[in-house]
């Protein structure tokens, strides 16, 4: 199954939006361990957690997805996902295909 995710930070007090088709707590783990390279944003922490998790149609939906929440740009717009359901719902439809 195919998911976005969004973890956050308490350390730096900001929030990641990935996608993965694999294991997402595995997933978290290599985040917090640095290994997608040392120059990736997750590598400036070891304290990243779950904060909002879609499980997604397929791996295409889940990139449209998360990139369509990167293109908000916005910590408030994160959470308010967190906090309104229908909005999950609703960024979930637009990002699915025609």
């Amino acid at each position: 199954m195919a998911i976005t995710y969004i973890l956050h930070s308490t350390i730096l007090d900001m929030f990641y939006v990935g996608a993965c088709f694999e294991d997402l707590e595995q997933r978290i783990v290599n985040h917090n361990l640095g290994k997608y390279g040392g120059k990736s944003f997750t590598s400036q922490t070891d304290d990243w957690s779950l904060f909002i998790k879609f499980d997604c149609d397929d791996y295409p939906h889940a990139i449209r997805l998360e990139r369509k929440i990167k293109s908000m740009k916005s910590k408030k717009y994160i959470l308010n996902l967190q906090k309104y359901q229908e909005l999950r719902s609703k960024i979930k439809e637009e990002t699915r295909p025609t």
